[in-house]
């Protein structure tokens, strides 16, 4: 690939005047002719979510910052705190911030006037047959003193488009903290829930174990009195090694359970000292019933995908730039002399000043192939966007819809409870007056055992839902959205570049 370049050092102001309109004449010939980003955004109201009425949100549709102390549980609240301020992925998360601030700064940084200073002390032999004449093979020692100046005039906004994308980067990393702390509390939140349902369920296994072996009481009680066989004594006993080994298996599922919330909250054995929570006692959290769609362009997954679509269209039009003259102030001044005695001396000094114009003739294609991929990189950032959108709206849709059901499901699951309890006591009630066989407790008993763990699962699945709802409405993120103005103020000069 061959590149030739034009760059001059004018002196008279009439000069520079020539060689700006040279440059700009030949900087309207860029071919940039159908390169530009083609993808469009979507909102959540195109996906399919309702506008907000006008007016204050209703009540229903806020999500608090710290929802998950609705649950009403000071030891989740801990856990939850922990978690914030211990988590090595939050860490890594925040050196991301770091790092894109830096990197801001850095693209701010290059379109502010530049200085540096130059020292250099050398001894040199001088070549006999070179330039040097009488110096020629002598040797003489010679200093410089310089400082160098620079500014780059950014008179077709590269720099600016530099700093608009290095912000637009930074500000889609705070967003993915905040992201990364709603997912940290919420995954925090589930395994809490999903702790208090595997010791519910232990509890209904214990429950289960003691039940079977009153009746095993019963059953030899009655074989001793010759009303039951060794049969019905068998059948008794066989249920006692099944209910330790659901306890057994349930005590292994809670001790795995409390290892992935110490490795949730980032500290040791945090949970050891804790006291095993009770579903129960767990309050539900009160959510929306309906989601407006300024609810989920909150959503910091959603903000970060669109400062990612901001970051991408600057680097674009940057690319757009890099067709352009880039246009300098140079200046110099300090001294110079052969011998370091003479370096300070008035003679010695030396000074310069004017403009530098760099502009790209002949570059094989480079430069339109670095703005077509800039295009592509916006393409790619606006279907990112609005897969986040589509996703958002799914999530929050696919956990109303599951926290309704969840509801109806409860209700008949309770009916459905009291009559195989119901059932149970008849049954019981019958084999001890010597009206029913053993087959008849054991058909009651495994229904209501069944009833008794799926009332576990329904009550720790509502509560998982809402977590999960919580963190499909943004988690309580009260961050600003990207800038819509900004957004379709880029977009428009984009259609406008085709």
């Amino acid at each position: 690939m061959t590149v030739c370049s034009f760059e001059r050092r004018v002196r008279r102001p009439a000069a520079w005047a020539a060689g700006l309109v040279v440059a700009l004449l030949a900087a309207g010939c860029a071919d940039t002719a159908g390169i530009a980003s083609h993808a469009r955004m979507r909102d959540a109201t195109a996906a399919g979510v309702p506008a907000a009425a006008p007016g204050p949100a209703p009540e229903f549709a806020q999500v608090d910052a710290r929802w998950w102390q609705a649950f009403g549980d000071a030891q989740l609240d801990r856990l939850v705190d922990q978690a914030l301020a211990s988590s090595p992925n939050l860490q890594v998360a925040q050196a991301r911030v770091a790092r894109a601030l830096a990197a801001a700064g850095g693209a701010e940084a290059a379109g502010r006037p530049q200085l540096s200073g130059d020292a250099q002390l050398l001894r040199q032999r001088y070549s006999e047959n070179y330039i040097y004449g009488a110096l020629g093979g002598t040797v003489q020692e010679n200093g410089t003193l310089q400082l160098n100046g620079s500014w780059e005039l950014d008179f077709f906004g590269r720099n600016r488009s530099a700093i608009q994308a290095a912000v637009g980067a930074a500000r889609a990393a705070e967003a993915d903290v905040q992201a990364a702390r709603i997912l940290l509390a919420t995954n925090v939140a589930r395994s809490y829930v999903q702790w208090a349902r595997l010791e519910a369920q232990r509890d209904v296994a214990r429950r289960t174990l003691a039940q079977r072996d009153e009746t095993l009481r019963l059953v030899r009680d009655r074989v001793s009195a010759g009303l039951d066989t060794q049969l019905e004594q068998r059948q008794s006993e066989g249920g006692l090694p099944e209910a330790r080994q659901q306890i057994e298996a349930l005590g292994e599922q809670i001790d795995n359970a409390r290892h992935a919330l110490d490795a949730l909250v980032g500290v040791p054995n945090a949970t050891a000292q804790l006291t095993p929570p009770a579903l129960a006692a767990l309050r539900p959290v009160p959510l929306a019933a309906q989601i407006p769609a300024d609810l989920l362009a909150r959503r910091p997954d959603v903000v970060a995908a669109r400062w990612r679509v901001e970051a991408a269209a600057s680097d674009e039009a940057n690319a757009r730039t890099q067709f352009y003259p880039n246009i300098n102030l140079t200046a110099f001044a300090g001294t110079q002399a052969i011998g370091f005695d003479r370096l300070l001396k008035s003679g010695s000094l030396q000074w310069g000043v004017g403009p530098a114009l760099h502009l790209p003739i002949f570059e094989g294609g480079r430069l339109r192939a670095n703005l077509g991929a800039k295009a592509a990189d916006h393409d790619a950032a606006i279907e990112s966007y609005n897969a986040a959108v589509l996703d958002a709206v799914r999530e929050v849709a696919d956990q109303v819809t599951s926290s309704r059901s969840i509801g109806r499901q409860q209700r008949e699951q309770q009916a459905a409870q009291e009559a195989a309890e119901g059932a149970y006591q008849i049954a019981v009630q019958r084999y001890q007056a010597g009206l029913g066989n053993y087959l008849n407790v054991l058909t009651a008993e495994t229904a209501v055992l069944a009833q008794r763990r799926q009332a576990v699962d329904l009550a720790a699945r509502a509560l998982d839902t809402q977590a999960a709802l919580a963190r499909a409405l943004g988690g309580g993120w009260a961050g600003e959205p990207a800038p819509a103005a900004q957004t379709a103020a880029l977009q428009e000069s984009a259609n406008a570049a085709r």
